[in-house]
Parts: C-alpha cells; structure tokens; sequence
C-alpha cells in the first residue's frame, strides 16, 4: 500500500522543526505519509495556496483557521486545527531609537516588566508608534493589543499595525518602516543582528501559554482522509 501525499505549507520559523524533522528523519514515512513540504514567503501566501486546495495541511498561527472558517481577510474555507504545534516562542522588540529613548527616560530592561516596558514604550515618543505583525489574525496582534490597551496612555490612535511577513521584519526595522515589532525565533534575533533592534519582551510575559501555532487542514482535506 503507497504512502499518503502530504502538502504541507510552512514558513521558517522555528516552530515549524517538529515538521522538518518529521519529514528529514523519516518519521513521517513510517507513518505512512509521504510528507512534502512546501516553502511560503508568507502567511497571506500560505492562506491562499490552502483555501483552493493547493495545500492539504499547514503550519499555521493558531488565529488563521478561525478567520478562514469565518471568510475574514481573503477566499472562505472551513479550516481544522488539529494539533497545537508550539506554545510562545515570539518576542517583542523595538527599533535602536525607541530603545534608546526608553533607556534615556529611566526604563531598565528586564525583559520580564510588561507593565514598565509599555508605560516606558509610551513615554518615549510623542508620534504613533508603528508596529510591525505577521499578520492581521495572528497571536503576536492579540498579545500586542491586550498588552498595550491595559496602559493608561493607551488611545487608539497611539498606535498602527502593520502587516510584515516575518522574513522582512529586520528590513522593515532597518529601513525605518517599524518602531515595535511582535514575531516569531528566529527573525526577532535577526532583528538584532541586522538592524541593532532591541528585544524587550517574550511573548509569555504576556500570556504563560499562548498557542502560537497550529497544524491546520481543510475540513474537506480531513473527511477524505480521516485515518
């Protein structure tokens, strides 16, 4: 009997190694899976390469089956979460200016005070802060917003989202384009090393267990194979 084909869509993140190494050291194929992962620049480009069907199955943020389920943000298509794949394992960090101004102003980084981090991330400028996400339904946005609405400076027009698929985070924060960002290993640390970015939080500061990624899979996908 053949193995099952598998399109899996991923991106390269660090939480996608539970399907590389499933796929490099065979353990997908003494399931019975002939495993093919498929490489997408985007998470806005893995939706659309899932919703027709062109991916069976896919490393997911935890959100996106929700939004596909419910048609928001591009084609509609019924979505299953079938397992969490990771837990946390993004960062928040700013851009060297930001940084500095927080630093100027008394802040410490502790990389543990989500409180002091945003009153100091507020204080710091008079201009809306722009901040960089993967995604629009995306954890790192809901951790973002629960984080920073609990300040006392918090108004709306404080702040402005902005969707940058995380291989260009560091670029967008080079060039100027960000003062915040929220993505997930290793493209925080590229930050740092590319564009002099600051880390000044983890996601579980935040939320102890955020579920940050899921393997999704079309509904239909699931009912024609089901074992």
């Amino acid at each position: 009997m053949s193995n099952v084909l598998v399109q899996c869509g991923y991106l390269p993140l660090v939480d996608s190694a539970p399907l590389i190494i499933a796929h490099e050291l065979g353990f997908a194929n003494d399931e019975g899976l002939d495993l093919s992962l498929v490489r997408q620049p985007s998470w806005s480009a893995l939706r659309d390469m899932l919703a027709p069907g062109h991916l069976g199955v896919a490393h997911m943020l935890s959100p996106m089956p929700v939004a596909m389920s419910l048609g928001l943000g591009g084609m509609p298509a019924k979505v299953d979460a079938l397992m969490v794949m990771s837990l946390n394992g993004s960062v928040i960090g700013v851009s060297r200016e930001i940084g500095a101004a927080m630093t100027t102003g008394g802040w410490v980084n502790t990389f543990g005070d989500p409180r002091g981090t945003a009153a100091a991330l507020f204080a710091s400028t008079d201009q809306r802060l722009r901040i960089g996400v993967p995604f629009p339904f995306s954890m790192h946005r809901i951790l973002l917003e629960y984080w920073l609405m609990r300040d006392p400076m918090f108004r709306a027009d404080r702040i402005e989202i902005i969707t940058v698929p995380p291989p260009r985070m560091a670029d967008a924060v080079a060039d100027g384009a960000l003062d915040v960002f929220c993505v997930g290993e290793p493209w925080g640390s590229v930050a740092v090393q590319n564009s002099r970015a600051e880390l000044v939080l983890p996601s579980r500061s935040i939320w102890q267990a955020a579920p940050e990624k899921v393997l999704g899979a079309r509904h239909s996908w699931v009912q024609d194979n089901h074992n």
